[in-house]
C-alpha cells in the first residue's frame, strides 16, 4: 500500500501561520508521484511517523538530521532510528558512541528511537522521504518550505528548545534560528565520512542536559531504556 496518511492535524494547525498548509500542498504531489512511480523510504504509512510520536507542543529538543536510510527495511520515520531486528546503521553507532563517551550510557541492542521521540525529541530530517539506493535523491526542494515551516514554528516558542542541527543541509536549513531562548548545537554529521570533523568530543547529550537545568526545564532522559518498535 502506498497511501499517505492525512498530515496530522496538530501540526497543520500550527504551522497555519508559518506557511505549513501551501508547504504541504506544494510537496505532495511530487511525494504521491515517488510512491506511485518508485520505490521510496520510508513506507507511506510512516512518512509523517516523526510529527505524528512528538506533537508540536511536546517538543523539547529537535535532532535534524539530512534524510531516511535508503535501504529496505531500515527508515521507519523517525531520523536516524532503524526498526529493531535491523542492524544499526553506521551513523547511529557513532550517535551512541557519542552518547556512551559524553554520558557513560550503553549502547542499546538495536537502534529504533521511539522513546527519545515520546520524550519529545522530534527526530526529523531535512527530506522526508528517499528513493531507494539514491541517498539525497529527494533533497531537491520539494521539502524545504515545510520543513522551515516547521522549524520557524519551533524557533517562535517562548520555552526552551533545543536545536541539533547535524551536517552541513541540517545548517542550512535551520540558519535562521534566532530565538535567544533557544540551544543550538551546529556539529558534523555523525557518518563515518563527516564525524571526525567535529561530531566526535561535540557532547550534545550533557550540553543540553545542563542547558535544561539552566532554564528551570527538564529534558529527555538520554539513559531511558529504548522499546521495541514493531512497523
Amino acid at each position: 500500500m502506498h497511501d499517505i496518511p492525512p498530515f496530522p492535524a496538530v501540526w497543520s494547525a500550527a504551522l497555519a501561520p508559518w506557511g505549513g498548509p501551501p508547504a504541504l500542498g506544494a510537496a505532495l504531489p511530487a511525494l504521491r508521484e515517488a510512491y506511485r512511480s518508485e520505490p521510496t523510504f520510508p513506507p507511506a504509512s510512516h512518512v509523517w511517523r516523526a510529527l505524528e510520536c512528538c506533537p508540536p507542543d511536546d517538543v523539547t529538543v529537535v535532532i535534524l538530521g539530512q534524510d531516511p536510510y535508503h535501504g529496505p527495511g531500515q527508515a521507519d520515520g523517525l531520523a536516524f532510528s532503524v526498526p529493531r531486528g535491523q542492524a544499526v546503521p553506521p551513523s547511529l553507532r557513532n550517535v551512541f558512541k557519542e552518547r556512551w563517551t559524553d554520558l557513560g550510557v550503553a549502547p542499546p541492542p538495536h537502534g529504533d528511537l521511539t522513546a527519545w521521540a515520546q520524550q519529545g525529541v522530534l527526530l526529523l530530517n531535512t527530506s522526508l522521504s528517499v528513493r531507494a539506493g539514491c541517498p539525497g535523491s529527494h533533497a531537491d526542494g520539494r521539502w524545504d518550505a515545510l520543513v522551515s515551516a516547521i522549524l520557524r514554528y519551533l524557533d517562535a516558542q517562548n520555552r526552551p528548545i533545543a536545536f541539533w542541527l547535524w551536517g552541513a543541509h541540517a545548517q542550512k536549513c535551520g540558519r535562521f534560528l534566532s530565538n535567544s531562548q533557544h540551544l543550538v548545537i551546529r556539529s558534523a554529521h555523525p557518518s563515518p565520512l563527516g564525524a571526525y570533523r567535529g561530531f566526535w568530543g561535540s557532547k550534545p547529550f550533557s550540553t543540553t542536559s545542563e542547558w535544561f537545568k539552566t532554564q528551570g526545564a527538564t529534558g529527555p532522559d538520554w539513559s531511558a531504556d529504548l522499546p521495541t518498535f514493531e512497523p
